[in-house]
């Protein structure tokens, strides 16, 4: 992701948050959702909380309650939960194991739309930049991505610690999860929403 100009160029301000977004255990329900693509973001997401933690930038932890009464992302669930290794980490932020650390909560695909207000705490927290990972590319990743483009926040997003899974739409298309991560990660980066790039070039830049 990114070419090797813009690779070089790439800067993580000290002050950028990183948004982890629904990375929750009822995506693990593949019967539910269908098969995904990226079985390793999972532990790429892992190395972006450790390094924004290690380095003392601000992490948001992002939570989808969902209200449709299928899903396993409906609050009361065990899917509604983070994953154990999110878990992990956020015990240790609330142990003082790195920067600030929020707790946003959402229905909706856009983190920005959630509670508490995401923007005012960046604004808080003079973060002028973020970092997005999680689940999924397409659906909340790629909404809080377009909606953080257009309100004027420099976005970068982790395009391999991200995931989503196959999807059936109108006219009887149907596309793979790698598919519609691909025409996600083409639409943030070309249309300018987003810098797409990997985890291996955000978490290097980071620790500049």
């Amino acid at each position: 992701m990114g070419d090797n100009t813009e690779s070089k160029q790439l800067a993580v301000a000290a002050g950028a948050a990183l948004v982890v977004v629904d990375v929750q255990k009822g995506f693990e329900e593949l019967g539910f959702w269908g098969p995904r693509n990226n079985p390793g973001a999972d532990e790429n997401i892992a190395a972006l909380v450790d390094v924004w933690q290690e380095t003392g930038r601000p992490v948001v932890f992002v939570r989808h309650d969902s209200v449709n009464p299928r899903s396993p992302l409906r609050p009361g669930q065990e899917g509604n939960d983070f994953k154990e290794y999110v878990e992990e980490r956020r015990a240790k932020g609330a142990a003082g194991g790195g920067g600030a650390e929020l707790l946003v909560t959402k229905s909706v695909n856009s983190a920005f739309l959630g509670s508490p207000d995401l923007g005012a705490w960046l604004t808080g927290q003079g973060a002028g930049q973020i970092v997005l990972a999680g689940i999924q590319t397409n659906m909340c990743v790629e909404t809080t991505a377009r909606m953080g483009g257009n309100l004027g926040y420099d976005v970068l997003v982790a395009y391999d610690a991200t995931h989503t899974f196959d999807l059936a739409g109108p006219f009887g298309w149907r596309r793979t999860a790698e598919e519609l991560a691909q025409a996600s990660a083409v639409s943030l980066h070309g249309g300018g929403f987003a810098r797409v790039l990997t985890t291996k070039e955000i978490v290097t830049a980071a620790r500049v």
